[in-house]
């Protein structure tokens, strides 16, 4: 029997278009107006001395990110080079986490015994503030470096492990009572069956704990000091540079929306379509 298929509404097909478009030109026109209301607040002299208009962080913008990898020494590095540093400690910190968290987690979700076991240590330790481990960190490595990605580590564990163990205790029983009934070795059962099923929830704890460890690297930088975004926000408030910090926030804002967008194309591509 021969498969009829529907031809493309193209009405419907301009509509999305057009919907896209008017949200990109909204998007536009509220910044505009956003940025236009910014200059007049500061040219009128409302504000404080120190917040610039949008005309003079965007030449501060301009020459921080025209040359953002040259090297003055320790206190006068480009911004560049501090934003390197950061995503080495939030892509060894975050590392840890996940190889911590997924295989804890999928333990949890088969085991109802080493469920409750540990689940009162992730509910008493999940709420703890990031900063709260900064000296609990110091004390046990004595580096603000390790402990910035220690800090990473910590905060960034729980939403993958709470997904992971979501995501295994949604798999039907049935498929696991399968390959139970064929033999299937454990380590089959778990590449086979466990995984490609608890993946799409994986994937959305490992896109929501990027984000925690991208957020908490730039507070611990703060507190902790030496090469990074975090230390370069607050160098630049020591500075008095309000205009370099906002391009930082823009900086922090873009690369923060670039590790989403790559977890979202991934949680995509693991995700069934119903």
């Amino acid at each position: 029997m021969a498969t009829v298929r529907l031809a493309p509404n193209p009405v419907a097909a301009r509509r999305a278009l057009s919907d896209e478009t008017r949200g990109l030109l909204f998007f536009f026109l509220s910044l505009a107006v956003v940025l236009a209301i910014w200059e007049a607040y500061v040219r009128l002299g409302l504000a404080t001395k120190l917040l610039p208009a949008p005309s003079a962080v965007a030449g501060v913008a301009y020459d921080a990110l025209k040359s953002p990898f040259y090297n003055n020494g320790e206190n006068d590095k480009g911004i560049g080079l501090h934003l390197i540093a950061s995503l080495g400690r939030v892509c060894i910190g975050f590392g840890i986490a996940t190889i911590l968290a997924v295989p804890l987690g999928i333990l949890l979700g088969l085991s109802k015994v080493a469920t409750r076991a540990i689940d009162p240590y992730v509910q008493i330790l999940r709420p703890v503030s990031p900063l709260a481990w900064l000296p609990i960190g110091l004390a046990l490595f004595k580096s603000s470096q390790t402990t910035a990605i220690f800090v990473i580590a910590i905060s960034s564990l729980w939403p993958i492990l709470l997904n992971t163990i979501f995501g295994v205790k949604a798999i039907p029983n049935i498929y696991l009572d399968v390959a139970k009934t064929l033999g299937t070795s454990r380590w089959e059962t778990l590449r086979r069956i466990i995984l490609p099923a608890a993946a799409p929830a994986i994937v959305a704890g490992l896109r929501v704990g990027i984000g925690i460890a991208w957020l908490v690297i730039i507070a611990a930088e703060m507190l902790t000091g030496g090469t990074g975004i975090g230390y370069y926000v607050w160098n630049e408030w020591n500075n008095l540079s309000i205009s370099a910090i906002i391009t930082a926030i823009l900086v922090i804002g873009g690369v923060g929306l670039g590790l989403d967008r790559l977890f979202a194309i991934l949680q995509a591509n693991v995700s069934y379509a119903e």
